[in-house]
């Protein structure tokens, strides 16, 4: 069965024509581990996920290269600003390698709260220098890099187009109005390849160019290369980084290698949160540990995701995540009940399940329609005979879901009398109006495995998911 992509390269729906037929080579922008990353972050990890899966449910291997970004990366979209490793080390009194290795685990640690899928190479920027220098080395050779006083410049004139993948208008943008132009650019839209460090900077490296740091765009396009080669399938990532990260990765290649990194660029949507934008000033960023704290799976986090296509912004709200947890219960529960099933299938009950696979095959390989590969999961769960056949195919659907299908819901465990005892004080706290006691009660219960929520019923107990 035929796959299509919608191809932001070709802005259309494209017929998937691998390189090799058997192996499919994929790129994806890992994140910068300055910081937590949101639940904004993890919908595009979900809809990568999504897609190692269609393609292994089609028959093929994946060679699958994510990024870990440890340096390079400002805090603006241009030359100039505070490395965001070196802002967030200053900021939590930690050394650059303490924020990285932090923030690396805690990313991994929601991949697998999640059900996400490890790609087969995992590559850090601080252990690819000398691939990137070798990179810049060879644009400059080529005579699409020239350096500055204070950096090494890609020279977007030797192109014969640029941009590609967005619909910017550099020529008529004026210069500065998006970013502080530096003197020295032969244009405002040049962009750094290395750049010179002072001496107070804490990561730099030793160059032909003297002490000085990757900038954010080399360190995809040399371990894509390094890992990959010159061209591989697909290389995917969130709406955010067509229009500078992924157009200057295109540059950087075709200056190097004649060709466009990837055939296939695949982008996810943003995450609304309520209608709007996620903010730390509205306080709603939420993350993975949130809906734990919620008492939720974080699993329905992945499973509400699949309402909405991943071209398309999705609306977070508790109440999605609350009707998205009652899904899943439903959907295992369908599982469990067909395993133990006895009903016969007819001859036309089993066709019918050959149907509802095939269509599910259908919608993943459109692009990967989601919201309408789960109506064919919810006609298999609905089916009206009880058979383990049924589970079967709920199963075999599981591995593009990646939902967990055949666990068992959990029972409502029975609330320790350590914890009862401590929501009596916590209680007898509130009454008191004593609300530091209140707060100190809650953390302390939060510690032990358990969250407490006020409702106009009373209060509810239940267990944080590991």
């Amino acid at each position: 069965m035929d796959i299509y992509f919608y191809n932001t390269l070709t802005r259309k729906k494209d017929k998937f024509e691998p390189i090799d037929s058997e192996e499919i080579r994929i790129y994806s922008c890992g994140p910068t581990v300055y910081k937590d990353a949101t639940i904004g972050n993890m919908r595009t990890n979900i809809f990568q996920d999504v897609l190692r899966r269609t393609l292994r449910y089609n028959g093929y291997k994946i060679k699958h290269v994510m990024n870990i970004t440890d340096v390079g990366h400002l805090v603006s979209d241009g030359d100039e600003g505070e490395d965001k490793m070196l802002k967030s080390a200053r900021e939590e009194h930690k050394t650059p390698l303490q924020i990285a290795e932090h923030y690396t685990k805690l990313f991994f640690d929601d991949l697998k709260s999640l059900n996400i899928e490890t790609p087969e190479i995992v590559c850090k920027a601080t252990d690819h220098i000398n691939e990137m220098l070798e990179y810049v080395e060879k644009l400059m050779e080529n005579g699409y890099a020239y350096e500055t006083s204070t950096a090494i410049y890609f020279d977007i004139s030797k192109l014969d187009k640029y941009p590609i993948l967005s619909n910017l208008d550099v020529e008529n943008q004026k210069a500065g109005a998006r970013v502080e132009v530096d003197p020295e650019k032969r244009n405002p839209h040049d962009f750094a390849l290395w750049i010179k460090a002072p001496k107070n900077h804490l990561m730099k490296w030793d160059s032909p160019w003297g002490p000085s740091y990757p900038g954010w765009h080399i360190e995809c396009s040399a371990m894509g290369q390094k890992y990959l080669g010159d061209q591989f399938d697909i290389h995917t990532g969130g709406i955010d980084l067509i229009p500078t990260h992924h157009e200057n990765e295109i540059a950087q290649s075709k200056g190097k290698c004649g060709k466009i990194p990837a055939r296939y660029w695949l982008h996810g949507e943003y995450l609304l949160i309520n209608g709007g934008k996620m903010s730390k000033s509205l306080g709603n960023v939420y993350l993975v540990k949130d809906i734990k704290e919620r008492g939720y799976d974080p699993i329905v986090y992945k499973l509400f995701s699949y309402s909405c296509h991943y071209r398309n912004k999705l609306n977070f709200t508790w109440e999605g995540i609350d009707s998205a947890a009652k899904s899943l219960e439903r959907l295992r529960n369908s599982y469990q009940i067909n395993l133990n099933g006895t009903d016969e299938l007819t001859t036309d009950d089993k066709e019918k399940l050959v149907q509802i696979e095939k269509n599910f095959h259908r919608a993943i390989n459109d692009d990967l329609n989601m919201p309408l590969a789960m109506s064919f999961v919810w006609e298999a769960a609905r089916f009206e005979k009880k058979n383990p056949e049924v589970s079967n195919l709920l199963a075999k659907f599981d591995t593009v879901l990646g939902i967990k299908i055949d666990e068992a819901n959990s029972e409502k465990e029975e609330i320790p009398q350590e914890i009862l005892d401590l929501v009596e004080q916590r209680k007898a706290a509130r009454e008191n109006k004593d609300w530091a006691k209140s707060d100190e009660i809650r953390d302390l219960i939060n510690q032990k495995g358990y969250i407490v929520k006020d409702t106009k019923n009373g209060v509810e107990i239940s267990k944080i998911w590991n």
